[in-house]
This record gives structure tokens, C-alpha cells and sequence, in this order.
């Protein structure tokens, strides 16, 4: 958290990096104009910055383990054609999340309590059976590699839930929140162009007009637009955090989605601005501090949000937009094509793909032959962006019935009463609602490698439901000698 003391120096070091990027843009454009915008552009990214390092309640552990998260997501677009770099954030992940998470036996028996743990880890270990019943032993390492960071990490989470009574869900907002100011800062040449910088992919270069980030560090809309709502979530929606800090993340929300064109993200910041009235609503029958107008002026803030998104920030505009086929009617933007090549590929294969999942890749991608590349290919690796389309192809039909478990679970925990009388955290309980409209177009809620908005659920569910339960024993105390009279 920042002090005071230390604000003047912060101060001073945000103007000096603004006039950095101001100075390499002029050096790219010989523009004042261009320069100033991204003198700007850099002072929004640095605000942002200091709105994530200002939030009460920060710790080392959880922003380290967001962190890590939205860099792999981050780096999955940045470093598509170097997956060493990629796998090298995986491998300090397993390192620190192992140290974490230990003891792993005595951690691991809360795992099957919680939704997030079944929505994220079981269709990893259904694939790595499939994968060695057809003998295909490289998808099978790779599936146990990708198993062990994603279940070393759950571990992390339940071990200071548990044993530490920390709440992570804070530090990995504010992770969340400085990954996007980096995609600002490295962006700010183009934040305020028609055409914004993009990575060197195909289907990236046909939505120039998205905000991708900056050369260097580049990340999807989509997924950027699901992140800065699962922050503005965990931050805005909690009563416990200043006034000033939860309007600044409403403002960096209006701003993100607004850059994005993300019909998802936008779709994700409806739900949780409905479901977030309803709980106040509800729980102003009991909750003396959920009634009044400050009440009304926090259920009223998300909606002007939304409106400031579909107005000024063009929602109306892309919200129907067909960004691929140009007018062609589909505003899926050919997801449904994918979800019918998985249909096509799990009839055609044999029972042990049919019950464990597609074993032909580490992510079980999908290939079409209309996924818009040249006919002679090579085909486009493709996520089927549908959590539970998702579950389905990685893990089969266990897979699919896992994620109906998880999804159950998590609901449930969102909102029912603890033992103790009370009711789990607002913010979780509408993030765990708000992102059930996403399962038809995103893959957030079953984790993986651009997993951080699953990772903060997981947080809060593991809070709600491990908080009340006593630290598990991590070494046999001393006995006592008998005293020497």
C-alpha cells in the first residue's frame, strides 16, 4: 500500500515515465500531437498503477499469484511463437506455488469441496487418462505438466485460506489492475487511435480497431475486458474500500470496456451491475450498513457505467458488430462453427476420446476448414471460447459432467449462509453469479493458462468456505516436559 510520505517521489517518477513515452512516440511519428496523447495515455496507465498499489488489505502472496497468472495470459498472445517463454512463467509458477502450497497431502482433501477446483482441475486429469488409453504419451506429459501447475496453484490458495486466514482475492485484483496498466503504458501510442497496435496473428490483425495493448506486451480484448470487470467486482462491490478507490475502478472499467469493444466483457459488467442490486436489495432486510443512499449510490454506479460504455464508449456500435465475416449475420464471430466441429470430432471418435476428452493436443484445440486461413493451411489452432463446450472437448463426457458439478458447487457457496450466521463476501457472491452469462462465449470459468478471473473466484470461494474450518497440522508439536518442582 502506498504512504503518504512516499506519494511526492511517485509523483514525480509517473511524470518522468509519461514524458518517457511521450518522447518515444514523437521519436516514432514527429507529431506533438501523437506525443501529447501519449503523454496522457501514460498518466491513465500510471493512475491505474497507483490505484492498484493504494488498495487497503494487499499481500505478497496473492499478488504474486495473480500476478503470475495474468502474465502467462498475457504472454500467451505476446509470445505465440516462443512457448519457451511461456512455459518458463509455468515453471516459476510450479516452484512457488509447490513452496505455498505445502503441506499438498493435507491441503489436497479440500479440494473436492470446492466448485472452482472441479471447474478448473478435473478435466486435466480426465485428459491425461485419455490421452494414455489411445497411447498418445506427449499429450499425456504435457497434460501432466499443465496439472500440476493448475493444481499446485488451487493448493496455494487453500493452504493460506486455511492455514493462514489471509484473503488473497485483494492482492490479486490488484495484479489484475497493474497488468492492465502495463498494457496502457506499452499501448499508450495508440490508446487514443482509430487503429491500435496489434500482435502479428492473424485474426488479430483484422480487429485493429480493439485495443490490444503495445509491442511488447500484447493481450486480447476479450480477456482484458474480463479481467478489469472481475477487479472492478472484487474492488467496487466491497464496502470495506474507500469511496475514492471504488469509483476509480468504476472509471478504469468505463474506460477498458469502452477501448475493448468486448460484447462479452460487457455482457459480464450487465450481470454483475443486476445481480449486484439484487444482493443489496436482499440483504437491506438485514444488513443495517446495505441501507440508505450511499446504498443507492453503489447500486446506481454500475449502470452509469454502462451507459457511459454504450453511449460515449461505443457499445451501441459493437455490441452486434460481425467482426470476421464482414456482415455476414454472425455475431458469434464463428464460435458456433467451433462448437460444431467439436460436435463432428467427438462422434467420429472412439469411447476412450468419447468419455476422457479430444487427446490429439495438450489443449485439445480445434481445427476447422473454415476458420478463414488460406485453403492450402495450415489450419488455425482454435479455443472453443464456451466453458463448458470447453470441458466437454478436454475431458469428454466426465469432463462435461465435472463442470456441471463445479458450476453447482460455486453457486452454492456464493450464496448460502455459513455455519456461523453469516453470508459469504458480496463481491463473490455476485462475481460467482455475473459470470455464468460468459460460459457461452468465453473459457474463464474452467482456469488454464489465461486463468486469473477463475483464480480470484476460486479465492473468494475458498474463503467462504475453508475460513471457519481449523488450520490444518503441518508438524507434530513438541512434547511437553513434565515441570521440576
Amino acid at each position: 500500500m502506498i504512504r503518504s510520505r512516499h506519494l511526492p517521489l511517485l509523483l514525480i517518477a509517473a511524470v518522468l515515465v509519461a514524458f518517457g513515452a511521450a518522447g518515444l512516440e514523437y521519436s516514432r511519428t514527429d507529431s506533438f500531437g501523437q506525443s501529447a496523447a501519449a503523454f496522457a495515455a501514460a498518466l491513465i496507465a500510471l493512475a491505474v498503477a497507483g490505484l492498484a498499489l493504494s488498495l487497503p488489505g494487499l499481500s505478497l502472496r496473492g499478488g504474486v499469484i495473480g500476478g503470475l497468472f495474468v502474465l502467462a495470459g498475457m504472454l500467451t498472445w505476446t509470445s505465440t511463437d516462443r512457448p519457451i517463454v511461456i512455459w518458463a512463467v509455468l515453471a516459476v509458477e510450479v516452484v512457488v506455488f509447490a513452496v505455498w502450497g505445502w503441506p499438498w497431502l493435507a491441503n489436497s482433501r479440500s479440494l473436492p469441496r470446492l466448485g472452482a477446483a472441479w471447474l478448473g482441475l478435473t478435466y486435466w486429469f480426465f485428459g491425461v487418462l485419455g490421452a494414455l488409453l489411445v497411447v498418445h504419451l506427449k499429450v499425456a506429459g504435457q497434460r501432466v505438466a499443465y496439472a500440476a501447475v493448475f493444481t499446485l496453484a488451487v493448493l496455494a490458495v487453500v493452504a493460506v485460506a486455511s492455514r493462514q486466514r489471509k484473503d488473497l482475492s485483494i492482492g490479486m485484483a490488484a495484479a489484475i489492475l497493474l497488468g492492465i496498466a502495463a498494457l496502457l503504458l506499452v499501448g499508450s501510442g495508440s490508446l487514443f487511435d482509430v487503429r491500435h497496435a496489434v500482435p502479428d496473428s492473424p485474426s488479430a490483425k483484422v480487429m485493429w480497431n480493439r485495443f490490444w495493448g503495445g509491442p511488447g506486451l500484447f493481450y486480447h480484448p476479450n480477456s482484458l475486458a474480463g479481467l478489469v470487470v472481475a477487479a472492478g467486482i472484487r474492488i467496487g462491490f466491497d464496502r470495506a474500500i474507500a469511496a475514492w478507490q471504488r469509483f476509480g475502478v468504476a472509471a478504469v472499467v468505463a474506460l477498458v470496456l469502452s477501448i475493448s469493444d468486448s460484447r462479452t466483457g460487457f455482457v459480464f459488467a450487465t450481470a454483475a451491475a443486476v445481480v449486484f442490486a439484487a444482493v443489496t436489495l436482499w440483504r437491506r432486510h438485514t444488513d443495517i450498513d446495505a441501507r440508505g443512499r450511499t446504498a443507492w449510490i453503489a447500486m446506481a454506479t454500475p449502470f452509469v457505467v454502462l451507459a457511459i460504455v454504450f453511449t460515449v464508449g461505443g457499445g451501441s456500435q459493437f455490441i452486434f458488430r460481425d467482426r470476421f465475416n464482414d456482415g455476414g449475420g454472425d455475431v458469434t464471430s464463428g464460435r458456433t462453427d467451433t462448437w460444431r466441429q467439436v460436435w463432428v470430432d467427438w462422434r467420429a471418435a472412439g469411447w476412450a476420446e468419447k468419455a476422457f476428452g479430444d487427446a490429439r493436443t495438450s489443449r485439445a484445440v480445434v481445427k476447422r476448414l473454415d476458420d478463414g486461413a488460406p485453403p492450402e493451411g495450415p489450419r488455425r489452432q482454435l479455443n472453443t471460447d464456451n466453458a463448458a463446450v470447453g470441458a466437454f472437448r478436454r475431458g469428454g463426457v466426465l469432463g462435461a459432467a465435472a463442470f456441471g458439478v463445479g458450476l453447482a458447487l460455486l453457486l452454492w457457496h456464493a450464496a448460502r449462509r455459513r455455519p456461523d450466521g453469516t453470508m459469504p463476501a458480496a463481491w463473490f457472491t455476485v462475481g460467482a453469479a455475473a459470470i455464468v452469462p460468459t460460459i457461452a462465449t468465453e473459457d474463464w470459468l474452467i482456469g488454464g493458462t489465461n486463468g486469473a478471473i477463475w483464480l480470484l473466484l476460486l479465492a473468494g470461494e475458498a474463503r467462504a468456505v475453508l475460513r471457519s474450518e481449523p488450520p490444518a497440522v503441518t508438524e507434530t508439536p513438541a512434547p511437553v516436559e513434565p515441570a521440576v518442582s
